[in-house]
């Protein structure tokens, strides 16, 4: 996988970062469960859980009786009578947005209740939206297959049954028995693929001893013209589209767009465009480089990074990057996990 280019980590720490749904919410999984998974360790980290195919069925759900705008914390009903033990599916709202499909990374607010007793279990409104891949294990099974096909902007409300919840077993650090139906009310913000951009506002590029990097937000990868003359010594990190998120920190989990290129030749050696992936890991664990350059960044930005082969791979060649190679990197910051 040519994303562990960038990792300063030994390769099996890739496979923790690219299948890790949590961040720096580790007290929201101590308290509650959120989706990502049947149950969860201490760390937040989920644990597999099965995906048995669902019917999926226009409902019975619970009715929503406050907070019924769309990113507006809801107030949800207690269920009434038996629910189906088929997957319900309601759109309440429906966006005008681009389509979810599987393993798309979705970003949402959502409220999480029983349905037998209207206990909310879990909710991110008020806190950061919550971030996950759709479609591919990493959240519970009603999720996976009741999110793939709503738009984005839509607001939509979910009553899963055990066996595409929590499993038989509950979660009883949530009050959940392994007989109930849950309830969600899912408003999706935004989705994120292979084809995602950032959507900051340009910021000049004015030096002309730096590389220029371009701003086009369609998803294709940015043009990196490197200028001839010796590369700065020092950790260059510049805005190229200035996003209005939160500041990046150094204990985040990110999901970014990139493409690297050496100095010297202007050669392309890694790309997450090629790959058509996004690159889902935690900060910490990436190059010195990318450490640096990335904190205090805003989300929703393109960076431009120019590394120094002391903050990159030093004296040692990898993967089609020579020994002592200063790097250039451009970076769409799209979103913390």
């Amino acid at each position: 996988m040519r994303r562990r280019s960038v990792l300063a980590a030994v390769p099996a720490l890739l496979l923790t970062a690219a299948g890790c749904g949590s961040n720096d919410k580790k007290s929201d999984s101590a308290s509650s469960p959120s989706p990502s998974g049947s149950s969860q360790s201490p760390s937040g980290t989920p644990t597999p859980s099965a995906s048995p195919s669902a019917k999926i069925v226009s409902g019975p759900v619970p009715a929503i009786t406050g907070g019924t705008g769309f990113n507006q914390k809801p107030t949800v009903a207690k269920g009434t009578g038996t629910p189906s033990t088929d997957l319900a599916v309601k759109t309440v709202i429906q966006g005008d947005g681009p389509k979810i499909a599987a393993g798309d990374y979705i970003q949402v607010n959502y409220l999480g209740q029983i349905w037998s007793t209207a206990k909310v279990f879990d909710t991110s409104f008020g806190r950061a939206p919550y971030t996950n891949v759709i479609g591919e294990g990493k959240v519970i099974p009603g999720w996976d297959q009741g999110m793939v096909g709503q738009k984005v902007k839509s607001r939509v409300e979910l009553a899963i049954p055990p066996a595409l919840g929590y499993g038989s077993s509950g979660n009883a650090q949530a009050g959940i028995k392994g007989t109930d139906t849950i309830v969600f009310v899912v408003d999706v913000l935004n989705r994120f693929n292979g084809k995602s951009s950032a959507n900051g506002k340009p910021v000049a590029q004015s030096d002309a001893s730096l590389p220029k990097v371009g701003t086009n937000t369609d998803g294709k990868p940015p043009a990196i013209t490197v200028p001839k003359g010796k590369a700065p010594t020092k950790l260059v990190a510049n805005y190229v589209l200035e996003g209005d998120g939160p500041a990046v920190k150094a204990t985040d989990t990110l999901l970014l767009q990139y493409k690297g290129v050496l100095w010297t030749t202007g050669k392309e050696f890694d790309s997450s465009y090629k790959t058509g992936q996004l690159a889902a890991f935690p900060l910490a664990q990436l190059i010195k480089g990318w450490q640096q350059g990335l904190a205090g960044k805003k989300v929703g930005s393109r960076v431009m990074l120019v590394t120094p082969p002391d903050l990159a791979y030093g004296s040692q060649a990898n993967n089609g990057i020579p020994a002592n190679s200063t790097l250039v990197f451009c970076l769409d910051i799209l979103a913390v996990l």
